[in-house]
């Protein structure tokens, strides 16, 4: 029944958005917790150290729900530590380090719609891995998605045609390294516990992040009540929206899922504008045309799965 219920389009979009949603509020809370903590924003070891702490955070958070889910304490099994070990360093040292190297020296902008690119990897992969059909619905789908993430960041600023392999090179690595964990988390599954998995690879990456931050200088001081509920509200996105996305992959074709990442942005815009005043590009036609086309690019993709599913 659980399995049935989870491949529902309509059960998989509830969560899926959920899932874009924690996500999409990421975007405002790291600013506030960089204002919070005093971060400035090249300092990129004492932020990946913050990363460090969020993600090591998110891993006890989800090892403690799942253990009192399964009513005993969750441990990978001995044959599994090796895919922990694997998924946490692509999913979460891999990503995140090519991340914070490239934030660094490239826009934020140009950062956001390079990081959705990890839609059109994944769905690719997942044709190569798991033979899921690539119809041209689901590319048409998948462009006019990535149209709407494209459009929701044209604001005048940071966007240009310049690339390089310390900017923009880096948050492409960082992509990548998003979609091949999707396809991890699919295979590894099938032979693990997903809270299992998604709980020690958050908590290995995350204390591998602290100690590069810490090593090459990073500091995060001064914790004040506001800024360790901040802290607390970050590893729980990270434990929750992981969790459930991981358990989405599990019984859903990676390419059903992953287009909902589109939505992440277009969150990210909204909830900025709402918690930061950062209002130029959401509550306007062009942030409305935007979350309509990545709205279109789910509904097509999402519509041609269901008939590839009719068909089997």
């Amino acid at each position: 029944m659980k399995k049935e219920m989870l491949t529902k389009t309509h059960i998989v979009c509830i969560i899926a958005l959920i899932c874009c949603l924690l996500w999409g509020s990421a975007f405002p809370s790291i600013k506030i917790g960089y204002q919070l903590l005093g971060i400035a924003g090249e300092d990129t070891m004492s932020q990946m150290l913050f990363a460090g702490y969020r993600f090591t955070l998110a891993g006890i958070m989800v090892i403690l729900i799942g253990s009192l889910m399964k009513g005993h304490f969750l441990c990978p099994k001995v044959s599994s530590w090796p895919m922990v070990i694997k998924l946490g360093s692509v999913q979460t040292i891999l990503q995140y380090v090519f991340f914070y190297m490239g934030l660094a020296h490239t826009t934020g902008v140009k950062s956001s719609i390079i990081t959705a690119s990890n839609v059109f990897f994944a769905i690719f992969l997942s044709a190569v891995v798991f033979r899921e059909k690539l119809s041209a619905c689901k590319l048409l789908g998948c462009v006019i998605g990535f149209a709407g993430v494209i459009l929701i960041n044209l604001n005048g600023n940071g966007m240009d045609l310049n690339f390089s392999l310390a900017g923009e090179g880096s948050i492409l690595v960082s992509a990548c390294a998003y979609a091949f964990s999707s396809m991890m988390i699919k295979r590894y599954s099938a032979k693990e516990d997903t809270f299992t998995l998604c709980g020690y690879q958050f908590f290995f990456g995350g204390i591998v992040l602290a100690g590069i931050g810490l090593v090459c200088g990073g500091k995060v001081t001064g914790f004040t009540p506001a800024s360790t509920v901040l802290l607390l509200y970050m590893g729980m996105i990270s434990a929750v929206a992981y969790s459930l996305w991981s358990i989405l992959l599990k019984y859903n074709p990676v390419g059903k899922v992953a287009i909902f990442g589109f939505s992440n942005p277009v969150f990210g815009v909204i909830l900025s504008a709402i918690l930061l005043g950062e209002k130029n590009q959401a509550f306007t036609l062009q942030g409305l045309a935007a979350l309509l086309l990545v709205c279109i690019g789910i509904l097509l993709v999402n519509k041609n799965q269901e008939k590839a599913d009719d068909n089997l």
